[in-house]
């Protein structure tokens, strides 16, 4: 079921949300080459609680950490941890979500670690350009397609892959609450998009094929050819004035 929020909670919803845009921001200026991802993680649960807020994800389903860190060919899910350490020439992606007050907020962003090959900015940049094409069709009276469409669009006119097995989200009281939204066009157009509706919009994309899988670890999502992938998330009102972003500074 859609939960349509009032302009109340919305105003409320922008605190955890502004909370995690700070919290990532200050987290890029720690992505370097020699720091870990367990340094990563943290910083962002005491940052996190220093505003008064929870980590979102820590223990959410039993998943261990505040961050999800995932590095090169990890897709999403990837558990913090002292000997990952970052090198140059990695990518990092990088999902927070906090609660504050019985409200959430989640984005995501990938980072270079030093210099990266062009190829691979080329992926993050497409990826990210991805992410604000699905934002501009969160418009009142467009359809939850019209978000998926844009994604996958302009991700296969760059000949990279879409992930299919996991998608973003509506999100509120919940993290993760109706509807899922595709990065991919599927069937149909999906519900229409109304005033009230916060989705969490994050494509997922990788630079070679679709296919993934879970790592026994039953979290780690890695591409299926050992390619680069990139995440990019913005927690995103309909307004009836357009799309509002709530995880942007």
């Amino acid at each position: 079921m859609i939960h349509l929020k009032s302009l109340k909670e919305i105003e409320t919803m922008k605190v955890p949300s502004r909370i995690v845009a700070e919290v990532l921001a200050e987290l890029r200026e720690h992505c370097r080459a020699g720091a870990s991802t367990m340094d990563l993680d943290r910083i962002a649960e005491e940052r996190t609680i220093k505003r008064k807020a929870r980590p979102a994800f820590k223990g959410y389903r039993g998943f261990p950490a505040s961050l999800c860190t995932s590095v090169n060919d990890q897709v999403v899910h990837g558990i913090p941890s002292s000997r990952k350490v970052l090198k140059d020439g990695d990518v990092i992606g990088i999902d927070f979500g906090a609660i504050y007050n019985g409200y959430y907020g989640d984005a995501a962003m990938t980072v270079p670690i030093g210099k990266i090959s062009a190829e691979v900015q080329k992926l993050l940049h497409v990826t990210e350009q991805c992410l604000y094409l699905g934002i501009e069709q969160c418009r009142a009276g467009n359809y939850l397609t019209d978000v998926s469409f844009a994604i996958e669009v302009h991700a296969r006119a760059n000949g990279y892959g879409i992930v299919r097995e996991f998608c973003g989200h509506g999100i509120g009281r919940a993290l993760h609450e109706d509807p899922p939204v595709l990065n991919y066009v599927q069937n149909g157009k999906g519900p229409k998009l109304k005033p009230g509706l916060v989705l969490a919009i994050e494509p997922m994309i990788n630079m070679g094929r679709d296919d993934v899988r879970v790592l026994p670890d039953g979290w780690t999502v890695v591409t299926l050819d050992g390619k680069p992938s990139a995440h990019f998330e913005h927690t995103v009102a309909i307004t009836q004035n357009g799309p509002e972003i709530l995880t942007r500074l």
